[in-house]
């Protein structure tokens, strides 16, 4: 175990690693100019650019980026003047973590009793009910559905409001809206691990011995649909996660989305940067988690 661990934790820092060096290249082959501005000088914009290092050659930005990684310096916001990156993340990050949290746990838990209820009911209408609402959940985005929650319960019905954050009723539109998709995909894939289950000897044999149907789903087969279930929660955690930019637009939530997509629009490099990787090691560290977890939902893995 402690083999495959060392392992497997070698391959993450790869991947961030191999992440932090293609974002920075590819970053710096964009077109356009942070500093570019006519109404500004252009001796102000070249002291501009030699402040930021950015009027050094890409290799040695590159190493200088690196070595400040390494000592947890991610640098200073080109456009947000005089506020370090790593402040911005810790201001701005809980919001964005509390509500693809609550995303997630409602994805989870709806997604996978839909998923259930959809086995047991194969072949059947609550079966294709099901399985239509979990095709238009994948269907649809987030950029669709979320206007279309928001006008009906919001303004027309007034019963949620309509943006902000802080309060459980602002939380439901948003949170609803960033884990539809996951709870269709969690439909879909419970459903399948459920049925390719049923087809075990041991659920023949638990027929055989007189357990009743619902016995037979808790004890057996929702134990052992887990563990391929378990695959999806890390991509799952990163997707509610990096989601959030759209909805947070719309919901008008003051998360981490809008400094991510101001970044890009405006070639703040330190910005984008340090949230490309901060997403990157989020997802990274999820897989990380669920490959090792694999041998203890089943013990029959061995991760040698």
């Amino acid at each position: 175990m402690l083999r495959y661990a060392l392992k497997r934790i070698g391959i993450a820092l790869l991947t961030i690693f191999a992440l932090t060096t293609i974002t920075f290249f590819l970053l710096h082959l964009l077109p356009g100019d942070p500093f570019l501005n006519i109404k500004v000088p252009v001796a102000i914009q070249e002291k501009q650019m030699a402040y930021y290092g950015l009027d050094k050659p890409i290799l040695q930005q590159y190493f200088i980026y690196l070595k400040n990684l390494l000592t947890g310096n991610l640098g200073t916001s080109l456009k947000y003047v005089g506020r370090n990156v790593t402040d911005i993340i810790a201001d701005f990050f809980p919001v964005s973590a509390a509500l693809g949290l609550i995303a997630l746990f409602f994805a989870e838990l709806i997604g996978m009793t839909f998923g259930i209820l959809s086995a047991q009911f194969k072949n059947r209408w609550p079966d294709y009910l099901l399985m239509f609402f979990a095709i238009l959940g994948i269907a649809l985005p987030s950029m669709v559905i979320g206007p279309l929650i928001r006008y009906f319960f919001g303004v027309e019905l007034r019963l949620l409001p309509v943006s902000g954050w802080g309060t459980p009723e602002q939380i439901i539109m948003p949170a609803f809206v960033l884990g539809l998709a996951t709870v269709a995909a969690n439909t879909r894939m419970m459903r399948a691990c459920m049925l390719a289950v049923t087809t075990q000897d041991y659920i023949k044999t638990a027929q055989a011995k007189g357990l009743t149907p619902t016995q037979i789903v808790m004890r057996h087969e929702l134990k052992n649909s887990l563990v391929p279930m378990l695959a999806g929660i890390g991509p799952a955690v990163a997707s509610v996660m990096m989601g959030s930019f759209v909805v947070e637009k719309i919901f008008v939530i003051p998360g981490l989305g809008k400094h991510f997509v101001n970044a890009v629009t405006t070639l703040d490099y330190p910005l984008i940067m340090s949230l490309t990787i901060f997403y990157g090691t989020i997802l990274v560290t999820m897989n990380l988690l669920v490959d090792l977890l694999y041998g203890v939902v089943d013990p029959r893995i061995r991760l040698d």
